[in-house]
This record gives C-alpha cells, sequence and structure tokens, in this order.
C-alpha cells in the first residue's frame, strides 16, 4: 500500500495534469466556434457556387476530363487530412484507419495509389511506418486559410487533369528536387473527419475527381418563377455558352470545394479535442478523488495505529506502577 507521502504526491500530479486538460478543453471549446464561423462565412459563395454548377449541368453537354471517368486509369491519388497535434482522442487514427482500407481497396481493383498528407501526425504515421508519401502539407490544420492551402488544392486539380500519362508542375510541399515534374493522377480520393455534431465526428472518404458521378445522377428541376414565397426568380441565360463557363468554373468549383473539406476537418478537430479533453479532465477529477479517500483513509489509519500506540504505552506504565 502507498505512503500517505506517495498519494499526496501523486494528488497533486494528478491535479496539475486536470488544470492542463481543462485549459485545452477550454481552448478546443473557443476553437470550434471560431471554425464554425469560418464554415458559415464561406457557405454563401458556397451555395451560390453550387447553384450556377447545377444550372450549367442542366444547360451543358458535360463534356469536360473532369466529369469522365478514364478508362485506361491506373493512378490513384489519396489526400489524407490529419491534425498538426495530438491529444484528439481518436481522430487522427480514424482516418489514417479509413485511408488504409481505401488503399487495399484501390489496389485490389488494380489501381497504383499515391499519398498525399495534410497535417503533421499524418506525416510522423507513415514516416514512421516507412511508407512513402508523394506531398505533405503542415501547420494550418486547426486554422486553414484560402492562400495556406492553395498549393495542395492546386496540385489535386492539376494532377488530374495531366493524367498518370503526363506530370504536373512541381509545388511547395511535394516531395522530390525543386522545380522537377511530378506525375499525375487519374482519380483523387479525399479521406477526413466529418462534422456531424458537437459529440460525433465521423471518418470520410469522399472522391473529389473526376465528378462525373455526382452531375451525372443529378437531375435538374426547372423552378417556377414564382413560389410558395411570392419571390421572383429570374431565368439565367449564359455567356459564353454552358460548356465554356463550364470549362472555366470546374478547377473553382473543385478548388472551393476541397477547401470546405479543410474548413469541416477543423471543425471536427477541435471538437474532438474539446471531448477528448473533457473525458481526460473527468477521468482525473474522479483519480484525484479516489486517491484523497484513499489518503484519508490512511491517514485515518495512522492516527489510529498512533491512538492504540499510546493507550498501550500508558496501560503498560500503569501496570509497571501497580507491580512496584
Amino acid at each position: 500500500m502507498a505512503t500517505l507521502r506517495e498519494l499526496r504526491d501523486r494528488i497533486r500530479s494528478v491535479n496539475s495534469t486536470k488544470k492542463i486538460t481543462k485549459a485545452q478543453e477550454l481552448i478546443a471549446t473557443s476553437q470550434i466556434t471560431k471554425a464554425q464561423a469560418r464554415v458559415a462565412a464561406a457557405k454563401p459563395y458556397a451555395d451560390e457556387m453550387q447553384d450556377v454548377m447545377e444550372r450549367l449541368a442542366a444547360a451543358s453537354s458535360l463534356d469536360h476530363p473532369m466529369l469522365r471517368e478514364r478508362e485506361s486509369g491506373r493512378v490513384a491519388a489519396i489526400l489524407v487530412v490529419t491534425s498538426d497535434r495530438g491529444m484528439a482522442g481518436g481522430y487522427n487514427h480514424n482516418v489514417l484507419k479509413k485511408a488504409a482500407e481505401l488503399e487495399r481497396m484501390l489496389k485490389d481493383v488494380g489501381y497504383e495509389v499515391v499519398r498525399y498528407i495534410t497535417g503533421n501526425k499524418g506525416v510522423i504515421h507513415y514516416r514512421f511506418r516507412d511508407m512513402d508519401v508523394a506531398g505533405a502539407w503542415t501547420g494550418w490544420s486547426q486554422k486553414p486559410s484560402w492562400e495556406e492551402t492553395h498549393d495542395v488544392r492546386r496540385h489535386m486539380i492539376d494532377g488530374f487533369m495531366a493524367g498518370s500519362e503526363d506530370s504536373a508542375k512541381w509545388r511547395e510541399g511535394l516531395n522530390g528536387p525543386e522545380g522537377q515534374a511530378v506525375r499525375g493522377f487519374d482519380q483523387v480520393h479525399v479521406v477526413y473527419t466529418q462534422f456531424v455534431s458537437m459529440l460525433s465526428q465521423e471518418a470520410h472518404v469522399h472522391q473529389l475527381l473526376p465528378i462525373e458521378p455526382v452531375l451525372e445522377e443529378f437531375e435538374y428541376e426547372q423552378k417556377s418563377m414564382l413560389e410558395q414565397t411570392g419571390a421572383v426568380h429570374p431565368d439565367m441565360s449564359f455567356e459564353p455558352d454552358p460548356d465554356t463557363l463550364m470549362t472555366e468554373l470546374l478547377p473553382t468549383y473543385v478548388s472551393r470545394s476541397l477547401y470546405s473539406i479543410f474548413l469541416e476537418a477543423s471543425a471536427a478537430e477541435s471538437a474532438s479535442r474539446r471531448t477528448a479533453m473533457k473525458n481526460a479532465t473527468d477521468n482525473a477529477t474522479d483519480l484525484a478523488n479516489n486517491l484523497s479517500r484513499e489518503a484519508n483513509q490512511a491517514r485515518q489509519a495512522k492516527i489510529t495505529q498512533e491512538i492504540t500506540e499510546i493507550i498501550g504505552g500508558a496501560g503498560a506504565l500503569s501496570g509497571s506502577g501497580e507491580s512496584d
């Protein structure tokens, strides 16, 4: 059984850890609010872009490389979105597990897989296992900005447009000699964490390119000029023609979609870290209470033993006095 001094030292240690986890919980809570604000700020533009692309999809021939599955495609790129920091529970583990499952599935159907990583934790994971990574971008998983994510977004688009038969230009974050062209790919899959709620975040796989399955299955329904609200929605005419606009806007649409994924992953990371730190704080509180209870029992046992020794000593002295 631990001594009273050892128990008190452990209580102090646990309480110190509890202060750290509580501070991290509060920081993560504030970061969730900021992340949700960034998602909300980007939503109007994303909604308007979605509406325009849906109208273009209905009016155009849908004849664009980004909308077609390549029959001879043999290289698939997987972009794994992880965090730069730890203490986020199973956030990174779930994403990396989902990425491994996707990689096995693609290899089973004959694809060569090329890995791209965002977030330092993903880089460490693959480096520790001596697994090749074609490119990595770190430092902004918690607060992704349009400028900081530019290189990864552009490379996903340029690499797909080049295809496995050609190469894309070198960008910051890609492994390999600076300035040397990088081989392209025929598919782009993104593995990230969806923000479901403050208590629930799920690892998810999204096929970013080609986007043919999304637009082909979409059936555009012409809205009435007068809806139930009575508001008038003017019809759209496109200048230049819809096919030309589709060609120009699709890269922007894909880039914006990928940026939205980064924003959502940031909110999910903060929520996962908040949950993990709250659980750690609660566990530290329970442990400190148990140790305090054990320390009190040890202290009471020590006091009882001392009282027993005093009574026993007094009895021995009185017994020796009577014998004299």
